[in-house]
């Protein structure tokens, strides 16, 4: 029930050993003379805009905001912020459906407002990074409009199709099957143009044509300017679903297959989508997206412009956009399986390990791992892992090798916010009705963020923000959190100093497993240093482990470094391996030295 980074002869022999038990795992090990660039150890912090901070009292987050709290992230320990879209928008999917690529939403600021932005971070040494938006812009774009009256140079920038012909009604239909991520046909009738046009999302929500070399280029300009602005680098959004089939000899789509998962004949997952994402040219055009920002950091100088990929694939396609022998990638997709795993298997010491087999198992030589417990499309980490275990997989995330990823709040244990229908403003939610809406809503992870216990929970002075407070905000904010003597802020806090400041954790390597029936381990190690061991408790029940089960070379007695909100234990002691008690949902972060100081 172990994992284990081995060396190149550890390598071999693990690999053999393999073969006689299949649940083991391993990788090659860091040396302790690699020189990591700054992404590969990065503690990167996912911003919500229009939630974060409001700046103007109108109730809605902006980038002044923004740059009001870069000293708390920088506080925090933080090395990039992601800033969610802040481009200008209807607002119909809050910022993914693009009108101006290079311009600002006017309720976020402007273009003056985010370079104030950029400077006030980099005084702070945090990096900013943009996400962005290939797969499709707003039908309010120019773009969309040109290409509606077919004028040159745009008439194929987006996906066109005159449609099927009903041979009993004579009446025309939709090109093909296929259903958008918001409920309903993924195919619109343009009275205008006289054709059909593809959106993989909202109706306002027009796929751009990949196909065309003038769009690929077009997307590439966006990149530079924002490179040109300061950024990074970028997160990019959906990009699996960047390219469709083509049609056949007869110029028709074909459609998707059932895919028995549900009944709900409008649920994009009643089809499966093998037409429709996960495509070829895909991980080809994000090895493009990577030339640009290789070219403008051997161009410009400066630091690496990071590119980090949106993907909810299968291993084997998603490992695919680090690159290949000959051609870079992306430096980090991003790894989701912290939520994917956990959301079909539960939440338990062996689907974490699942989750963490899935990815090291599979990871290209030479490439570096991240770790997500949540961003904006999810519900918030500790509903859906438990309050309990809030602390634990902050802990998880922090101790595994590579880099994190923290959706703002998470550091808080902020939890769902209670959205009801009326109030609903996801188009993924709207597009349903009253009673289901619940299934399909992101915005309860959207809820402004918990400042203080005061009015608005000091994210706004406006008589309404723009979706409702969640109702911890009193007890689970920034300024409460940081007077209590103990808290999840400051366990974050000191996770992240203990990352930045232990080499096991930096280059080490790591061993990982699962004790008795739902204790996780991670051994992370390096030569001449202390090693340091994460034990966490998924039970539901306190349990009495022995680590020695686990690793036999860990010394008799391991010193307690960090421990989770709810633990009586006190940070300094000593505890011995052989018969170690925890909690349900505690989880500590220990030392082999003898010292509670960081090694």
């Amino acid at each position: 029930m172990q994992g284990t980074r081995l060396d190149h002869f550890g390598l071999l022999v693990c690999g053999l050993v393999i073969l006689a038990h299949p649940s083991w795992s391993c990788e090659t090990t860091t040396s302790t003379t690699v020189t990591k660039d700054w992404w590969e150890n990065a503690q990167f912090y996912q911003i919500y805009p229009r939630s974060f901070m409001d700046s103007d009292g109108d109730g809605i987050g902006d980038l002044n905001g923004i740059t009001s709290k870069l000293e708390y992230l920088k506080d925090l320990g933080v090395t990039a912020a992601w800033l969610s879209p802040i481009f200008t928008s209807p607002m119909v999917d809050f910022g993914y459906d693009i009108s101006d690529f290079f311009d600002i939403q006017p309720e976020y600021g402007t273009l003056d407002d985010f370079r104030a932005l950029i400077k006030r971070a980099n005084e702070l040494d945090l990096k900013i990074i943009l996400d962005f938006v290939p797969n499709h812009s707003s039908d309010e774009n120019s773009w969309f409009v040109k290409s509606v009256n077919r004028e040159k140079g745009y008439e194929d920038y987006y996906v066109w199709h005159d449609g099927r012909v009903n041979a009993t009604t004579g009446g025309r239909e939709p090109p093909s099957n296929w259903l958008q991520a918001f409920r309903g046909s993924a195919w619109e009738w343009n009275e205008k143009r006289q054709q059909y046009y593809l959106h993989q999302f909202a109706v306002q929500q027009a796929d751009l044509n990949y196909r065309n070399p003038l769009v690929v280029e077009q997307m590439k300009r966006v990149l530079r300017y924002w490179l040109d602005l300061g950024v990074a680098g970028f997160r990019c959004d959906a990009v699996p679903v960047l390219f469709e089939i083509e049609p056949d000899a007869d110029g028709q789509y074909a459609d998707e297959e059932l895919s028995g998962l549900t009944d709900d004949v409008d649920d994009r997952k009643y089809l499966k989508s093998d037409l429709i994402e996960n495509r070829p040219e895909t991980i080809d055009m994000a090895y493009q997206w990577r030339v640009v920002m290789d070219d403008y950091q051997r161009i410009h100088g400066g630091e690496t412009r990071v590119l980090l990929i949106e993907t909810y694939a299968p291993p084997a396609y998603t490992m695919q956009f680090y690159g290949n022998r000959s051609t870079a990638g992306a430096h980090l997709p991003f790894n989701f399986n912290l939520i994917t795993v956990l959301a079909s298997d539960g939440v338990s010491a062996g689907s974490i390990k699942t989750a963490v087999d899935n990815w090291l198992d599979n990871l290209p030589a030479g490439r570096t791992a991240n770790w997500v417990i949540g961003n904006h499309d999810q519900r918030r980490a500790a509903s859906r892992y438990g309050t309990a275990n809030a602390d634990a997989m902050n802990m998880l995330v922090m101790v595994l090798p590579g880099a994190s990823v923290t959706y703002q709040g998470e550091e808080l244990g902020m939890t769902d916010g209670e959205i009801s229908w009326e109030d609903t403003q996801d188009p993924a939610a709207c597009n349903s009705n009253s009673d289901i809406y619940e299934q399909f809503t992101r915005d309860p992870s959207r809820t402004p963020f918990q400042w203080t216990n005061g009015t608005n929970a000091g994210f706004s002075t406006a008589s309404k923000t723009w979706l409702p407070l969640a109702a911890d905000y009193q007890t689970l904010n920034v300024e409460t959190e940081a007077a209590a003597q103990r808290s999840h802020l400051k366990i974050y806090k000191a996770l992240v100093e203990l990352r930045k400041s232990s080499l096991p954790l930096q280059n080490g390597s790591t061993k990982y497993g699962v004790v008795g029936e739902n204790v996780f381990v991670v051994k992370r190690y390096i030569s001449g240093s202390a090693s340091i061991i994460y034990v966490a408790n998924f039970a539901s029940k306190g349990v009495t482990v022995d680590l020695y089960e686990f690793d036999k070379t860990l010394p008799t007695h391991l010193t307690l470094l960090i421990r989770s909100l709810q633990s009586s234990k006190a940070e300094g002691s000593q505890f011995e391996v052989t018969g170690l008690s925890l909690a349900a949902g505690e989880a500590l972060v220990l030392s082999s030295s003898s010292s509670s100081r960081f090694d």
